[in-house]
């Protein structure tokens, strides 16, 4: 395990009985560098949408607690935030909640000579995604040829 998975892993079971408190989701948690300077972001979401305040309430409970663990060797910002219109999908309970919905799926390489797909999520395994697509014909696709799937949104 790399010491980024090790710091995600460690903040994860520190967040997740402060977002259980506040009957939120702890979507996902990363460790990224951009720019030059380290980032500790952690995602959370709840019925309805998460506010400003209630990214303030888990970001002033899980600072007191990193400042006391102290385990991440590099400096970083870090930062609470909701997973936005945009989240992808990445554990079970992401695939779970978005069975029947609309999916957007971009593939690293060309199947069809098309990279990215919709459709409605029809089944999922822990290899692969089955999609209706509009025309009623169910494509199945290897997560493994996956670069992004997310929630497909119309403005």
């Amino acid at each position: 395990m790399s010491r980024k998975e090790k710091y995600e892993q460690k903040t994860e079971e520190l967040l997740c009985p402060i977002v259980e408190e506040y009957h939120f989701e702890l979507v996902d948690v990363e460790f990224v560098k951009e720019g030059g300077t380290w980032y500790l972001r952690a995602y959370i979401d709840k019925e309805g949408g998460i506010t400003v305040d209630d990214c303030e309430l888990v970001s002033r409970r899980m600072s007191d607690l990193l400042d006391e663990k102290d385990y991440i060797e590099e400096s970083y910002i870090f930062e609470v935030s909701s997973p936005g219109l945009g989240r992808p999908l990445k554990k079970e309970k992401d695939y779970v909640r978005s069975v029947g919905k609309e999916l957007e799926i971009r593939t690293y390489r060309p199947i069809k000579r098309e990279k990215q797909f919709f459709g409605i999520l029809k089944s999922f395994d822990e290899t692969t995604v089955t999609i209706e697509m509009d025309d009623g014909e169910e494509m199945a696709f290897a997560k493994t040829d996956i670069a992004l799937i997310r929630l497909a949104f119309d403005f």
